[in-house]
């Protein structure tokens, strides 16, 4: 049975394989937004003739579905933080608390042209300086906000 989780030292590498093999084939920055906006774009027109971010999207989706069946089917414990700190008739809000922000998230990423993964990793790796204030910007978010949990918790 494998590991519920690929390894950092085999996830990294492989990420930035697929960075450099992205920007030297197609000359585009890796990042899943495109692939989302691809697909939305194409099957509103009646289309199904993906680009290569369509069929990016399609195989990280595929191939996190495969890896889980490999790795014996899913294994969801709740939903972290939220689960384990929220309880009674609250818990029925954590739905649409990940929802509304997954929402806010792609609407964020679709409206500054591009999304985490496409300025943490491609942005980067051309030291695009709006790509480094914006992964900044995300990391310094993510630890002000995970203090403020904490502090509230």
């Amino acid at each position: 049975m494998l590991h519920p989780q690929l390894a950092w030292y085999l996830a990294g590498p492989l990420l930035g394989l697929c960075t450099i093999a992205v920007r030297l084939l197609f000359n585009a920055r890796l990042g899943v937004t495109g692939g989302f906006s691809e697909i939305i774009s194409k099957v509103s027109s009646r289309s199904l003739s993906f680009d290569w971010r369509g069929w990016f999207l399609i195989g990280v989706l595929l191939g996190g579905t495969i890896f889980a069946i490999a790795a014996g089917g899913p294994d969801f414990h709740g939903y972290g933080w939220l689960t384990e700190n929220i309880h009674g008739s609250w818990q029925i809000l954590i739905a649409p608390i990940l929802i509304v922000a997954g929402v806010l998230i792609g609407y964020g990423a679709k409206l500054s042209g591009g999304c985490t993964s496409g300025n943490g990793l491609s942005g980067n790796a051309s030291l695009s300086p709006a790509s480094l204030a914006a992964t900044g910007t995300f990391f310094a978010t993510a630890i002000a906000v995970s203090f403020v949990i904490k502090a509230v918790v």
